[in-house]
């Protein structure tokens, strides 16, 4: 049972729905994992990373969207998470992602956020959207610029600090 009123995304190879309790575990350990998460914003402890796995869920309330669970369809198992986010202190809404240990090089990152932002755009009526990088993470960067997004500027993210924002192509460039 879904945790939210997220719809169902669907592409070739991936479903995305709103979180699940059975998604907690794989985005904590994400979350714990330093190396993995430095570019998300990992926590060193288990009851932080729970809190932030809750705060998508309230994001989702608040907003009407957040991430999905990337769930892959081969497996069954979450892949990764892709959504929208927007929470205080956030310049604008962002398409973001993460792709689960086992889940890399695969292309799962970028059809699971093209699928966000074509949901962003089409049914949420969203004329803009970022996605928010720190710098040195080059892989966020090239799949970015490989959606599109273009450097727009640095700022300073109350929580991950020094941040480039990406702009993304409007839905009549998509078209």
């Amino acid at each position: 049972m879904s945790l939210t009123n997220a719809p169902t995304l669907e592409t070739d190879r991936l479903i995305l729905r709103g979180p699940e309790k059975a998604d907690a575990e794989a985005m904590i350990e994400f979350l714990m994992d330093n190396t993995r998460a430095e570019g998300f914003g990992g926590y060193t402890n288990r009851s932080d990373s729970w809190r932030w796995f809750t705060l998508n869920v309230g994001h989702w309330h608040w907003h009407g969207y957040g991430y999905f669970t990337i769930q892959d369809k081969a497996t069954g198992k979450p892949a990764g998470i892709s959504g929208i986010w927007n929470p205080e202190g956030w310049p604008e809404p962002e398409v973001g992602w993460v792709v689960f240990d086992g889940f890399e090089g695969k292309g799962i990152a970028f059809e699971a956020a093209t699928r966000v932002r074509q949901w962003a755009y089409d049914d949420l009526g969203f004329t803009t959207l970022t996605s928010n990088i720190v710098p040195g993470n080059t892989r966020s960067i090239r799949l970015a610029e490989r959606m599109g997004a273009i450097y727009e500027r640095t700022y300073d993210n109350p929580n991950m600090g020094e941040d480039m924002l990406y702009r993304h192509p409007g839905p009549e460039a998509l078209v």
